[in-house]
């Protein structure tokens, strides 16, 4: 090929050149060599920018005769090695650049970024290249990893990935065993499959590979003892206040956790649950199923469920996170400079400041504001933990609880019976988790069948079901971790697009961009001399 002009303009950069004549070339049919030109004509190409510029390149090619008479080509148009394609104006250099960006920023990101390259290409035109590139091979696993993900609403979909490599493999919209057990059967050869304790799951594992050692994964068995807990503290919820200090007897104020049941129960949001626990107690005392009930009173049939299975109003109540005052740490010079005649809010913000307050005046203002009527100023008052927190004191590590845990959580365990009974499973459970020792798992399921306590006895039936993949799960180095960072990849894909993709670009592009991060990685690698 030789270049016969360059034309360069504010606009664009435009090559001028041909093929050299007399060069023989291949026929896009058969392959076989020909010099018998027919006629030539030009072709456009698009190439990557030049100094900020849009460069084009108007090539004359040859068109010529095939002499293989077998051949059902009679001419064909010779190509140049890595300049053109055929039914392509796009040089191969700038279509990887187009399919690299659709990769990583799909449709409208991908086109603005190419405008930013000063490469005019629509949203739509960004997509038909993406799905045009071709996935990966697949190539079946040894060592499998499944798990769910949220689609939209209440849809959800199955994520397939390779735990050995890492790399996603394929996805699809539901969660049906049905079929993860037929894509098991068209791909077999997989001798581990990673998994939660979901029963479906489970059944399409067993039908499309029964020869697969199921694992269930240890955070999920880790997160479904806590939520256990959590159930447990919940249903103690009077006992929660325990773990605090105990009251001076100079102290004559009220206790934190009495002002505060007080003021839910008065609270608009406390009498409806109130309201709401009354009425799902007094209709599921008869026998109705919650669905009916739920049509009644025309809520979630989940709520019903909820209400229902609660003991008290105040375990369905959400109790609002506490919100420590930046002004906790000063209140004592307040307190300090108003017996010593300081009256002025203003002049005490002022104070403040120059501590290293960074406050409004007004949370001064108030807080001073008992002080004039003779009252003494609201100090802040530990609460009791909720029962979220109380369950995260039981499933932490002795040596990770902090001083503040290690003097509360003794005082909570010896005045619940249940929680106490409660922290030795979950300790037992932790020690078999941290040895890898599934030896104690029969006896342990076992006294968790025996505690007495519902949901304890309902985790343990669950687990009994699913004890060879628990006791692989606690024994074996496989886990869904790397799942879960897949899943995370995901729902950023889905957001970059702003939920409107399907299963099909969904799927192409978590995992093309998957191969495309390896791709560039392994560039980026320099071997050691």
């Amino acid at each position: 090929m030789q270049v016969v002009s360059v034309e360069v303009s504010d606009a664009v950069v435009a090559v001028r050149a041909r093929t050299r004549s007399g060069e023989p070339a291949g026929c896009t049919e058969c392959g076989q060599l020909s010099e018998w030109c027919h006629s030539r004509y030009a072709r456009r190409l698009a190439d990557v920018t030049l100094a900020g510029r849009p460069l084009r390149i108007d090539l004359s090619v040859r068109r010529l005769y095939c002499e293989n008479t077998t051949c059902p080509k009679m001419t064909f148009a010779e190509q140049v090695p890595g300049l053109t394609v055929r039914y392509q104006r796009r040089t191969p250099r700038l279509q990887r650049l187009v399919e690299d960006i659709g990769v990583v920023l799909a449709g409208r990101g991908g086109s603005r970024m190419l405008r930013i390259l000063n490469i005019r290409l629509s949203r739509v035109a960004v997509l038909s290249q993406l799905m045009r590139v071709s996935l990966p091979p697949l190539v079946t696993p040894r060592v499998l990893g499944v798990d769910d993900f949220a689609l939209h609403g209440g849809t959800y979909g199955t994520l397939l990935v390779d735990a050995t490599t890492r790399l996603p493999l394929t996805l699809w919209e539901g969660r049906d065993a049905e079929q993860l057990g037929r894509w098991l059967r068209e791909h077999p050869g997989v001798e581990v499959a990673c998994r939660d304790g979901s029963l479906t799951y489970r059944q399409g594992i067993t039908a499309g590979a029964p020869g697969a050692v199921q694992v269930s994964d240890r955070f999920h068995l880790w997160q479904g003892l806590s939520r256990r807990v959590q159930d447990i503290a919940s249903a103690h919820r009077g006992c929660l206040p325990a773990a605090l200090p105990p009251v001076s007897e100079d102290d004559d104020r009220p206790p934190a956790e009495e002002t505060t049941e007080n003021a839910t129960a008065s609270s608009r949001a406390g009498r409806h649950a109130q309201s709401l626990f009354g009425a799902v107690q007094a209709l599921t005392r008869t026998g109705r199923s919650h669905s009916s009930v739920a049509r009644e009173l025309g809520l979630d049939r989940r709520t019903v469920g909820k209400y229902a299975r609660a003991r008290t109003w105040q375990e369905v109540m959400r109790r609002p996170p506490r919100k420590p005052s930046t002004l906790d740490p000063y209140l004592d010079y307040l307190r300090q400079r108003w017996d010593e005649g300081q009256r002025s809010a203003k002049i005490l913000h002022e104070e403040l400041q120059a501590k290293g307050y960074l406050g409004h005046y007004q949370r001064v203002k108030m807080a001073v504001a008992p002080l004039r009527r003779g009252l003494p100023i609201d100090e802040p008052r530990e609460r009791p933990p909720s029962p979220r927190e109380a369950a995260r004191w039981i499933t932490t590590h002795p040596h990770r609880r902090s001083p503040h845990i290690n003097e509360r959580l003794p005082r909570l365990l010896e005045h619940c019976p249940e929680l106490k009974l409660t922290h030795d499973p979950v300790r037992r459970f932790a020690t078999m988790v941290d040895n890898q020792d599934a030896a104690p798992l029969p006896g342990w399921l076992s006294d968790l069948a025996q505690s007495g306590l519902f949901p304890l006895t309902g985790l343990a039936g669950a687990l009994y079901e699913d004890r060879h993949a628990v006791a692989q799960g606690i024994t074996t180095p496989y886990s869904s971790g790397v799942n879960e960072g897949r899943i995370t990849d995901v729902k950023l894909q889905k957001r970059l697009m702003a939920g409107r993709a399907g299963v099909p670009l969904l799927r192409h592009r978590v995992v093309l961009i998957a191969h495309l991060r390896r791709r560039y990685a392994d560039r980026s690698t320099v071997a050691p001399r």
